[in-house]
């Protein structure tokens, strides 16, 4: 029996025996030559402490909950669960997971398989005219693979698996933005509502001096520029409501598009005082802020991303192999298909002699990708340090004015006390009286503000501090 032989001319055996030591030999050389070296401290010198760290109580890992109140509990996990500008992100987290497992593809040999059916009529004239029936059956199926020589392949699927790990941490930070927003908004619709209620209080007071001025107008005992000072004060105090009930009402309205709801949406906001923010919890140290912030990690993995992408374009100024591969099956009749087959094997070799500078401008040009990466991570690091500083300092001297503050109500009150009575007694005109009562009542409506401000400060050290709860968050059903 005569050996059979394929369209490369060798038999089966001989073949089999070339293409494995082919493979043997393709292996050994497929080594990753460019790949990015590793770097020593790429976010540069950093503070050894914060400039106000003093060891504190440990912070928990979900922030919010310090504030012990369940209806905030409630608003942040819905939010989280229903924000408009999480669901892009995760959007944009599953695109780029997509686009590695595309670039990834590219590792591995593809295969394709074909088939298809032919019929047709055809018709000669030698003498005796006579048409025939012309049937063909195919049935094939193709591979083509490129050789990683260099590297260039895996550097590109380094490259799209940094990117979505990045993607990843942008919706992280987004996450953390969120639960902040959330919670600025609730304390300033506490604190609006804690306005309201002392703006109505202070308009009993200021009717109840009116009363006293118009009394003692109809005994003749004052002018009626006492009753019209007077007067301006309540009517004041009336126009400063209707801002309050506006800016309450633009809260909620926030609030609600921030929950992933139309604006009108009523809002389960029972608390009638804002939470005073205990002692400055323990920050740790500049350098943990590498791992606490999702910004910071998502630079730098954008960093390590345009390291692979240097290997990448120095890989592709050099040669290529591909692999071809087939096997086909054809007949005029289905049953005799499989009898006559074809099997070809081909190898290509592309190398680059001249382009015009291209492929050298690209290795330029990725280098320069990755000059701007290491200085926007710089600059990231650094800045996540500063915004834990101005935290730590803004409410620490926020805390400072509030005490101050409060001893200035505290003297305040006391004077208009005085100037009351002896205006009562007849020892002194309105004037010093009115300028009392609304020194008071400014410097009320003040503290209420900047309380609020305390804790907004204490809002922001949490988010600047970053945390690990975002790593838990999943993507919430579709709906």
């Amino acid at each position: 029996m005569i050996p059979m032989k394929d369209n490369l001319g060798k038999p089966p055996k001989a073949r089999r025996t070339a293409m494995c030591l082919l493979a043997v030999v393709l292996t050994a050389v497929s080594c990753s030559l460019f790949r990015p070296d590793p770097r020593q401290s790429p976010e540069g010198a950093l503070p050894r402490t914060f400039a106000l760290y003093m060891p504190g109580a440990a912070r928990p890992d979900k922030w919010w909950e310090e504030f012990r109140d369940p209806e905030l509990n409630a608003l942040v996990e819905e939010a989280l669960s229903g924000s408009f500008t999480l669901q892009e992100a995760w959007a944009r987290l599953n695109q780029a997971q997509a686009v590695a497992v595309q670039v990834g593809s590219a590792f591995y040999p593809d295969l394709t398989a074909t088939g298809g059916s032919a019929y047709g009529r055809q018709r000669t004239e030698n003498g005796v005219q006579r048409t025939r029936t012309v049937k063909d059956y195919s049935l094939g199926i193709f591979s083509n693979y490129e050789l990683d020589l260099w590297g260039r392949i895996r550097s590109e699927r380094e490259t799209a698996r940094l990117a979505a790990n990045a993607t990843r941490e942008d919706l992280n930070g987004a996450a953390i933005t969120l639960a902040a927003e959330v919670t600025q908004r609730w304390a300033n619709i506490i604190s609006q509502n804690m306005q309201k209620r002392l703006l109505e209080r202070q308009l009993q007071t200021n009717l109840i001096f009116l009363e006293l001025v118009e009394l003692r107008f109809r005994k003749a005992m004052v002018s009626a520029l006492d009753v019209y000072q007077q007067r301006q004060v309540v009517e004041q105090v009336k126009a400063e409501i209707p801002l309050v009930e506006q800016r309450e009402q633009l809260l909620r309205h926030e609030l609600a598009l921030l929950l992933g709801k139309p604006p009108r949406t009523a809002l389960d906001i029972q608390r009638e005082t804002i939470p005073i923010p205990v002692d400055i919890p323990d920050t740790g140290l500049p350098a943990d802020l590498l791992a606490a912030r999702p910004d910071v990690r998502a630079a730098g993995l954008r960093l390590r991303a345009a390291d692979w992408q240097v290997a990448a374009a120095r890989a592709d100024r050099l040669p290529a192999i591909s692999l071809t591969a087939g096997g086909s099956f054809g007949a005029e009749k289905m049953d005799l298909l499989f009898n006559n087959w074809l099997l070809s094997l081909a190898g290509n070799l592309t190398a680059p002699i001249f382009d015009g500078y291209r492929r050298a401008a690209e290795v330029d040009r990725t280098r320069a990708v990755v000059d701007e990466n290491l200085a926007f991570y710089r600059e990231t690091v650094l800045t996540a340090i500063k915004e834990v500083e101005d935290a730590l300092i803004s409410e620490t001297k926020q805390r400072e004015h509030i005490q101050g503050l409060e001893r200035q109500i505290s003297a305040a009150r006391n004077a208009l006390k005085q100037a009351s009575e002896r205006y009562r007694s007849g020892l002194n005109d309105y004037l010093p009286v009115l300028t009392q009562l609304l020194a008071v009542q400014g410097l009320e409506r003040d503290l209420i503000q900047q309380q609020t401000f305390l804790l907004i400060d204490r809002i922001n050290l949490y988010r600047a501090l970053g945390g690990a709860w975002v790593q838990s968050l999943a993507p919430a059903a579709r709906q």
